[in-house]
């Protein structure tokens, strides 16, 4: 009897050790598929100014930010360091451009190939603003950097990028691989109902017709009036400086043998004139629409060399308008743009974060920040989850 009773026993004390290999071996499967399913977010900026977002967007996603050291060596190469293991993990690097946009490229392109030959799975850049973006078109003899860029940043791992109001849209077709468009205009509109007193009375100004389209956007969405500044810019290309506004040579007819080299510069052929493109002429800046007595609010994308915009806030100044506002997403605020700012006639500058500028803001008080960390974070999450990113561009048109 007592040796069927210690049977029964031992029976029970195998059963419940197989039941703990069992658990244990499930708990460890389970922590292998977080493990692989897990994302990881990382900055990529060496300077701590230029961290400020990217710890914004990960307190709201409740995760912490990647080990990872960022450093330029002493001949100004940068140097970075993965501090913890990134294998078969989606990672998002996140990277805002500083003033020195050369340096913060290497930075993201160093650190997009670090994890790459890590064996991350999907390496995300969070790049709200993209850099380089005014150059997305042909100058004559020069250069489509933009591609270019988007060029280097697949050759270094980067398998799709979250960015925001891109300088023309068009440029998502420079890439290889996806990219979201998101926009700060819900932000930026809801600035204007919530913080400018009687708004009502506001009229939205596009400082040129080609930011016409963007006015429009948030004029019909706040229901209001719409004026544009019409006015010739000062171009800085000049066909003369070029070359390409020289007389072609007459071709010399008496002989051909073949062997002469050609004319740098010959009529197509005898008896035949091309037509000539007239040259532009800078008409009188002049105000489409009525802008006195109310609010002036200026929208673009990026505002850097204030020149153009203080020029217009004088011009909105004469025509009447009592106060004028500066909205834009990008505010890179170069050079002197905080004390030309501050001298002018223009009341705020509202930007998002997208670049840091604080110091900027303690030259001068009229410039504002709005916070987008929020859109950044549910755009990370939703991509990790699989979710569809429909619901961030609702009521968002082809032409906004």
């Amino acid at each position: 009897m007592g040796e069927k009773h210690g049977h029964v026993q031992q029976a029970k004390a195998v059963s419940c050790l197989c039941c703990r290999h069992l658990s244990n071996k499930n708990t460890f499967c389970a922590t292998m598929n977080v493990a692989k399913s897990g994302y990881r977010v990382f900055s990529a900026n060496s300077s701590a100014a230029c961290t400020e977002l990217a710890k914004k967007i990960t307190e709201r996603l409740g995760v912490e930010l990647g080990k990872s050291v960022v450093f330029q060596e002493s001949n100004r190469e940068t140097r970075v360091a993965v501090n913890e293991s990134v294998r078969g993990q989606t990672i998002f690097i996140i990277q805002t451009i500083p003033r020195d946009v050369n340096t913060a490229i290497m930075e993201l392109l160093v650190m997009a190939y670090a994890l790459k030959t890590s064996c991350a799975k999907n390496i995300i850049g969070v790049i709200p603003y993209f850099p380089y973006s005014k150059q997305c078109k042909m100058r004559k003899r020069g250069s489509i950097v933009c591609k270019l860029l988007a060029s280097m940043l697949a050759k270094a791992g980067l398998t799709h990028i979250i960015t925001m109001d891109l300088h023309q849209k068009e440029i998502q077709g420079f890439f290889s691989f996806p990219v979201d468009n998101l926009r700060a205009s819900p932000f930026l509109i809801q600035y204007i109902q919530e913080e400018i007193p009687n708004y009502r009375n506001a009229i939205i100004v596009a400082k040129s017709p080609a930011a016409a389209k963007r006015a429009q956007s948030y004029a019909e969405r706040l229901r209001l009036g719409l004026a544009v500044i019409h006015g010739e810019a000062q171009c800085s290309e000049s066909d003369m400086a070029d070359g390409r506004h020289s007389p072609p040579c007459v071709r010399n007819t008496t002989g051909h043998t073949g062997l002469e080299l050609p004319c740098k510069q010959q009529a197509p052929f005898p008896g035949i004139e091309l037509p000539m493109m007239m040259a532009k002429e800078k008409p009188p800046i002049t105000v489409v629409g009525d802008v006195g007595g109310r609010i002036a609010i200026i929208v673009d994308d990026i505002i850097d060399d204030v020149g153009d915009f203080v020029a217009a806030a004088e011009i909105l100044k004469e025509r009447g308008a009592y106060k004028i506002y500066i909205m834009a997403t990008h505010g890179l605020l170069s050079a002197d743009a905080p004390r030309l700012i501050e001298e002018s006639a223009i009341d705020e500058v509202v930007v998002t974060n997208t670049v840091p500028h604080e110091v900027q803001k303690l030259q001068c008080p009229k410039i504002k920040t709005v916070d987008v960390s929020m859109i950044l974070a549910e755009a990370i999450r939703r991509i990790h989850n699989g979710e569809s990113m429909a619901y961030l561009f609702r009521n968002i048109t082809v032409d906004d």
